[in-house]
């Protein structure tokens, strides 16, 4: 074992594409083995992926070494050490790549063609049948619903504002490929039940958008519908105090319906009001459709209802994404039974390739969950990294609203944030430049490089480190020496800097007052200007 060496000052690389790598320590005198021979070297440890290890200039020089390109050989002619020749094997040949209109050329001319395709091999693939528990329950994942829903405790109105009249939009043009899928959905929904045709005064139009797996979904245009509907209040959950229930939980299966708001009914007098125009005919939705403003409230207020005696004990929801979770395998059995019973009982089916079972680690929400923590979804974080640098104040609060979904992840996010938020107020005339672009690039880097943050324990006290600058606020949650969330805020400008450590641990005090209650809490602000301990 080589111990390393640190370098004071640290070491800067730049990179090929201009990225700048700090190294802090380097090894010395490693072996490096070419064939039957040993050469050593000085090696600084780098995050490079495309490369075991690179061999600079002055080492090749030290080494006297020679390449020879034509004959793919390279000499080391060290006089210190005897003669080394390293012969190269020759590349593979690139395939030949041609046009379609030359390969139908070809064709044409009588030269022989072979059509190979690729299939992924399903045979590793767990059935209902592998799954503990769950192959006990095999008609709650049937292949597709089996109709129309039976008559539930929760039935989706729509509730228009005084003096709305119907509205009926033209259909949408459509491309040949799409009018196929249309008419081809059109005959599925018909023969489930859950269209029928309409003469309703009401009408919008249809679209198309595609789907992770690259299936098309039929989407209504209900926007104008949408204005003119009085909105359901009914409260969805916080995705914070969700998390906040998984307190020691170390096993976990999460469970998605298949098309859930499928799986509700309409209110008969509100049915026309659910009818849309295609280039095929006039239908109306006898189940809840996807588009309209109250569909989540009202699905979630289901959720509820369903899962009542086990919210919060062993099971959380959002809308129709379900996570059981428990502190071992032994409860997760009885959890997930129950769970799985009770969707039995109400005929709510699930979809059987998008739920997983028996987990140690869950993709939930955007997140991924473990008995260590909780960290964000590698998707997301690639998202976030190939984001282009904006252009327009759109392209701005898109970037700032994936971001903000994991701003708990970020220490000082408010203070990063500050002059892109600054062009998203009203009146500030769109101007790019080197600030803005540093503070893209930094909260791009902070993301990717998001740490793992921990959730409570259920025991022991919480420590809160407050801090504020003339332009932000910031704190951190702590418990155990382990971060549970990070909050930050930008400061308003009648808030002065003493009053600002306060409101930044009241604010985030309420924020995880759930936590908080009940244990003791320190405080300590920069400076240990405001060190102070209290019981919640």
């Amino acid at each position: 074992m080589i111990a390393p060496t640190i370098l004071e000052p640290a070491l800067v690389i730049t990179t090929t594409i201009g990225d700048s790598i700090y190294i802090s320590h380097m090894f010395c005198d490693c072996p490096i083995q070419i064939e039957s021979n040993i050469r050593k070297a000085d090696l600084f440890p780098m995050q490079i992926n495309d490369f075991d290890m690179i061999l600079g200039m002055d080492w090749l020089s030290k080494h006297r070494v020679t390449i020879d390109c034509q004959t793919h050989r390279v000499l080391f002619g060290d006089p210190m050490s005897p003669l080394l020749v390293y012969q190269g094997t020759q590349p593979r040949k690139p395939l030949k790549i041609i046009s379609a209109l030359k390969a139908q050329k070809f064709l044409s001319h009588g030269c022989a063609g072979f059509l190979a395709s690729v299939k992924v091999d399903s045979e590793n693939e767990l059935s209902i049948s592998d799954h503990p528990v769950v192959c006990e329950f095999p008609d709650v994942f049937p292949e597709k619903l089996p109709g129309v829903p039976p008559d539930r405790e929760v039935e989706f109105t729509i509730d228009l504002v005084p003096g709305a009249e119907p509205i009926s939009k033209a259909p949408y043009r459509m491309a040949p490929t799409e009018l196929k899928e249309l008419k081809e959905q059109l005959e599925e929904l018909l023969d489930l039940g859950f269209i029928r045709p309409s003469v309703s005064p009401w009408g919008a139009p249809v679209l198309f958008v595609k789907k992770k797996d690259g299936t098309m979904r039929l989407c209504i245009d209900y926007r104008e519908l949408n204005k003119i509907t009085i909105r359901n209040r009914y409260p969805l959950p916080r995705i914070d105090d969700l998390f906040d229930q998984l307190q020691g939980a170390k096993c976990f299966s999460k469970i998605d319906l298949r098309s859930g708001y499928h799986q509700l009914k309409i209110k008969d007098s509100d049915i026309s009001k659910s009818a849309f125009r295609t280039r095929y005919g006039h239908y109306e939705f006898v189940v809840m459709p996807f588009g309209l403003t109250n569909a989540p409230a009202v699905f979630m207020d289901l959720m509820n209802r369903v899962f009542h005696d086990f919210l919060d004990k062993f099971v959380i929801v959002f809308i129709d994404d379900i996570l059981v979770y428990s502190k071992s395998k032994k409860e997760h059995e009885e959890h997930l039974r129950a769970v799985l019973e009770i969707l039995q009982q109400k005929k709510l089916y699930a979809k059987f390739s998008k739920c997983d079972f028996w987990l140690d680690k869950v993709a939930f929400l955007g997140h991924v969950i473990s008995a260590d923590g909780i960290t964000m979804d590698p998707t997301k974080v690639e998202a976030i990294t190939k984001w282009p640098t904006p252009t327009s104040v759109t392209e701005i609060r898109s970037f700032l609203g994936l971001a903000g979904y994991y701003r708990r992840f970020v220490e000082g996010f408010s203070k990063i944030v500050l002059p892109l938020t600054q062009l998203l107020r009203k009146g500030v005339k769109y101007s790019w430049n080197d600030e803005r672009e540093k503070s893209f690039q930094e909260l791009k880097k902070r993301l990717v490089s998001a740490p793992i943050l921990s959730l409570p324990s259920g025991t022991g006290g919480y420590q809160i480190y407050s801090d504020a600058s003339k332009k932000g606020l910031g704190c951190v949650l702590m418990q155990h020496g382990k971060v549970i969330a990070y909050a930050s805020r930008q400061l308003k400008p009648y808030e002065g800097v003493l009053k600002s450590h306060i409101t930044i641990t009241i604010q985030l005090i309420s924020k995880s007052s759930d936590n908080l209650f009940g244990y003791s809490v320190s405080f300590r602000s920069r400076g240990n200007q405001e060190n102070q301990a209290g019981n919640f």
